[in-house]
């Protein structure tokens, strides 16, 4: 049992950290919520958050 509940909090995290997060950032700066989950995706999330960050919003340019 605690395996099983091991699992799916490790599961939880990673959904947090390559889908969640990166779509939350994007969106609260403008940018494209689907564009930058594929980006930590392929990339990796670090990356994205990384240049999300970098980049801010979307309006300032």
């Amino acid at each position: 049992m605690i395996e099983f509940v091991l699992v799916l909090a490790v599961l939880a995290f990673l959904l947090w950290l390559y889908i969640l997060l990166p779509a939350r950032m994007a969106n609260d700066r403008g940018r494209s919520v689907i564009i930058w989950i594929l980006i930590s995706l392929v990339g990796s999330p670090l990356l994205a958050i990384l240049l999300l960050i970098a980049l801010g919003d979307a309006g300032d340019r």
